[in-house]
């Protein structure tokens, strides 16, 4: 049996996966997690199927040896091209993905409408939301959209309102909704640097537009899995959080702030 007071793994190409942490803390804040975020090699959204197994199970491996009771994968590209590969892995270390719970609300929300999936051009390219999508519901119509550079800009910090951020944000976000001016539309924010652009992108959208992401669904379904498996649930309030980072750890920390939601005191620096 795995101990329960071990932690929860979670992983992601660099940063974006914070903001699953902060939703996995905020639903189960007995536990401790160690998470990692390989901003070496980021972003994965552009590299093949076969690169994002391997960082995926690099990633993961690192973690496992570390020793967890849970293995969250807090990347939709990492989620579409490995998932499968790392269940059969690290069975019977329980294995969850963000594409999964993220399409279900999104499914739900949409009811007979249109879903927007904005992601990176592995995930659209995978398909792996259409194919959750239409699982959900198959009536919808579902449309999806490449945001190569969103990742980049998210790590580099242009979530924020500097004159320079503003400028290159907006006509982005401008361009990746046109042509999808209606107020019947469901904006599925197909990767999790995504929920920090939130905000600004509303602005480009329809009143009644609803937005999506995947990162309180997904913890919300590991609270449960876990609560229902006796011995991997935490009785005790750890609450703590490990950070390791594959490159630039102190920008790691700073810009990883803004993820997280609170500042990062301390992270590893660790080779895969």
């Amino acid at each position: 049996m795995i101990e329960a007071s071990l932690p929860i793994g979670v992983f992601d190409s660099g940063m974006g996966g914070l903001t699953v942490l902060k939703e996995l803390q905020s639903a189960m804040p007995a536990e401790s997690f160690i998470y990692l975020g390989d901003s070496a090699r980021l972003p994965y959204g552009n590299k093949s199927a076969h690169t994002v197994q391997q960082y995926a199970l690099q990633a993961s491996s690192e973690l496992v040896s570390r020793g967890v009771k849970a293995l969250v994968v807090a990347c939709n590209t990492a989620s579409a091209a490995a998932l499968p590969q790392l269940t059969e892995q690290f069975a019977p270390l329980p294995v969850f993905g963000v594409i999964e719970p993220g399409a279900r609300i999104a499914a739900q929300a949409a009811a007979q409408g249109s879903v927007l999936v904005l992601a990176t051009e592995g995930t659209v390219m995978d398909g792996a939301y259409q194919r959750a999508l239409l699982a959900t519901n198959p009536k919808l119509k579902i449309h999806a959209r490449a945001c190569p550079l969103w990742v980049t800009l998210a790590e580099q910090g242009y979530a924020s309102d500097t004159p320079e951020s503003v400028t290159i944000t907006e006509a982005l976000l401008s361009h990746a909704v046109r042509g999808f001016q209606t107020s019947h539309l469901t904006v599925l924010l197909g990767c999790t640097h995504f929920p920090i652009f939130r905000d600004k992108l509303r602005t480009h959208l329809k009143a009644g537009v609803k937005i999506v992401d995947s990162a309180q669904t997904t913890a919300q379904q590991v609270a449960y899995a876990l609560g229902r498996v006796a011995g991997r649930v935490g009785d005790k309030n750890h609450g703590q959080i490990k950070f390791l980072a594959t490159d630039g750890v102190e920008r790691f920390q700073r810009v990883g702030a803004y993820f997280f939601g609170q500042a990062i005191e301390a992270a590893e620096l660790v080779v895969l």
